[in-house]
């Protein structure tokens, strides 16, 4: 599925907060990486984050 930039935002932000509040990791860390946003992106580019975005056709309530 092809995420839109806001959908993107939004998956790599709540992953991020819920590393920053110590969830564990779902890949392995590289060394150089200590900052959850960063971790984030990484798991996302890895589509290791199982976050599922429901979209609703316009118009319909």
């Amino acid at each position: 599925m092809e995420y839109t930039k806001f959908e993107k935002a939004s998956i790599i932000g709540a992953r991020a907060l819920q590393l920053a509040y110590g969830a564990p990791p779902l890949i392995k860390v590289p060394a150089h990486v200590y900052d959850p946003l960063e971790l984030a992106e990484i798991e996302y580019e890895e589509k290791a984050i199982p976050i599922v975005v429901i979209r609703r056709r316009a118009g319909s309530s």
